[in-house]
């Protein structure tokens, strides 16, 4: 008698959508089979989901369309795809950035005294991916997890200047832009502008642009290895003094160039 083989069970988060699509559940499950084994056979894939054999190997060929898995020509099994691998890379980058990346923040952090941000670009948004807060008893809060405007902060602008004008136009296609605060940019014009005199200084400011009672100071990477980043401090802004604001530039980009050292 042959044993049944026994699959490992789909992850479950929170309550269930409430309008599943099997499809894509299906094809998810896949992926997380994927994750467990070396290779997979269409019946693995079939007595995995409850299937037909039929609706297994669309449901492959499918994945394999999108780079996803791709079928060994010696065995017929299946095998993790180039998107697949990808991604996990991807993920493996980021998660490596910010690890290299924390001593150089916690550097600039005691040598200012100052918040200090990692930031990267995500479409017309950017990331908080790391932060270390001032520990002065008046500092600018951490903004880790957040998702913001790029337009309205410093971190956003200086990596927008690094983008070509026809990338510009397709995140911006519209000549009116979002507001956090009366001190943000309100035109694609008054941005395009902007973004000029960013990449001729070479680092990017903001007064009040995202949040009031906030100045900051911010330098893209120039890595090519790494995701869209910029180093940022974030002061209040009654401590931005033209003296403040020259110290903090220095380290500011002095920090950029030993991460960008370290990202090649």
């Amino acid at each position: 008698m042959t044993a049944v083989e026994k699959f490992p069970a789909a992850p479950e988060y929170g309550a269930p959508p409430q309008y599943p699509i099997e499809s894509v559940d299906n094809a998810l499950r896949v992926l997380l089979l994927m994750g467990e084994r070396q290779k997979l056979r269409l019946t693995d894939v079939s007595h995995y989901l409850g299937v037909a054999s039929s609706t297994a190997h669309r449901l492959l060929a499918m994945l394999q369309f999108r780079g996803f898995v791709r079928q060994d020509t010696a065995t017929r099994s299946y095998v993790p795809g180039p998107m697949l691998e990808n991604l996990a890379f991807g993920v493996l980058r980021r998660l490596d950035v910010r690890n290299r990346s924390r001593p150089v923040l916690e550097r600039l952090n005691a040598e200012l005294q100052e918040t200090v941000h990692l930031g990267r670009l995500e479409g017309a948004d950017v990331h908080f991916i790391d932060s270390i807060e001032s520990s002065r008893a008046l500092r600018v809060g951490s903004r880790l997890g957040r998702a913001m405007a790029a337009h309205c902060t410093s971190t956003g602008k200086a990596l927008l200047a690094t983008l070509s004008e026809s990338e510009l136009l397709t995140l911006y296609p519209d000549e009116q832009l979002v507001q956090l605060t009366e001190n943000s940019i309100r035109t694609r014009t008054e941005l395009l502008i902007a973004l000029e005199k960013i990449r001729a200084d070479g680092y990017a400011g903001s007064q009040e642009e995202s949040e009031e009672g906030v100045a900051s100071l911010a330098v893209a990477l120039r890595s090519s290895r790494a995701p869209r980043l910029a180093l940022n401090t974030s002061v209040p802004v009654s401590r931005m003094t033209a003296a403040t604001r020259g110290a903090i530039l220095d380290r500011l980009m002095a920090a950029a160039e030993e991460l960008d050292f370290l990202l090649l």
